[in-house]
């Protein structure tokens, strides 16, 4: 499976036709996520906000200009997939890069504001705020 780029999420979000088609690859998004080792999921890791458990860690690639790795999981299906939506945009990149991403627009272009649910979105939402505020931690 070739690399999972903002790009490539928006342009595979407009090919499938419907909502139960976006649903299903959301999904499949998050079968494809590699688990999170057991010892990451404690509670300094878990996200607040979140209905479903979402445990997430990152890591510093210390190069000339340091980058952060996100690794996440999930006990729910979909999060999963959003969790995988997530680290496609904000892993690899340097603090400051993450720091100036539009997810508001991002998550427009992909449509899913108007397709989750208000607890699914809040919880998307945290875990942004969790990514922005371990870039910061990191910055």
């Amino acid at each position: 499976m070739p690399e999972l780029t903002v790009d490539r999420l928006i342009q595979n979000f407009e090919i499938l036709g419907n909502w139960e088609e976006r649903y299903r690859y959301v999904i499949d998004l998050g079968r494809k996520l590699p688990d999170l080792d057991e010892k990451y999921k404690v509670e300094d890791n878990r996200v607040k906000g979140c209905v479903s458990n979402v445990w997430l860690i990152t890591l510093v690639n210390d190069d000339k200009t340091p980058t952060l790795e996100f690794k996440a999981d999930s006990d729910a299906h979909i999060v999963r997939g959003l969790v995988t939506i997530l680290l496609a945009i904000y892993s690899g990149r340097t603090a400051k890069e993450i720091l100036a991403v539009d997810i508001k627009d991002i998550f427009q272009q992909l449509d899913l504001e108007s397709h989750l649910s208000p607890s699914r979105s809040n919880g998307f939402f945290s875990m942004v705020e969790r990514i922005k505020a371990l870039a910061q931690a990191a910055a």
